[in-house]
């Protein structure tokens, strides 16, 4: 991966966790990682868990950051976040998928959190 897509990266996670705590989200973790791949957000807002998808794209429309995660990306979250509620025994816990569309343009980044944005696919 090159350093500019990492600093892309570091940038969108820093705004989306300052997005995410301004909408009263309580980070548990950052960068979830097993053996099946990573979640970049753990949360909880009010009586749910929440995991969270990070996209961040440069120049491009938010449309684009939100399109960024196809069902294949969508089957390797929910498998993830059921590995995390196994581990952490919360499996009874109600539990949900969000993401975070960041667009960084010469304006300024445009940040959207879109609640439920897919349900549980594996």
């Amino acid at each position: 991966m090159t350093t500019e897509r990492v600093e892309l990266g570091r940038r969108g996670e820093a705004l989306a966790h300052s997005a995410l705590k301004k909408s009263g989200y309580n980070i548990i973790e950052s960068n979830y990682r097993c053996r099946l791949g990573e979640i970049d957000v753990v949360a909880r807002e009010g009586k749910s868990l929440v995991f969270v998808e990070i996209k961040t794209r440069r120049g491009k429309s938010l449309g684009y950051a939100k399109e960024a995660v196809h069902p294949r990306k969508q089957r390797q979250i929910s498998k993830v976040a059921l590995t995390y509620m196994k581990q952490n025994h919360c499996e009874d816990t109600k539990a949900r998928f969000d993401v975070v569309a960041i667009s960084l343009s010469p304006d300024g980044p445009e940040v959207e959190i879109i609640k439920n944005a897919f349900d549980l696919a594996y």
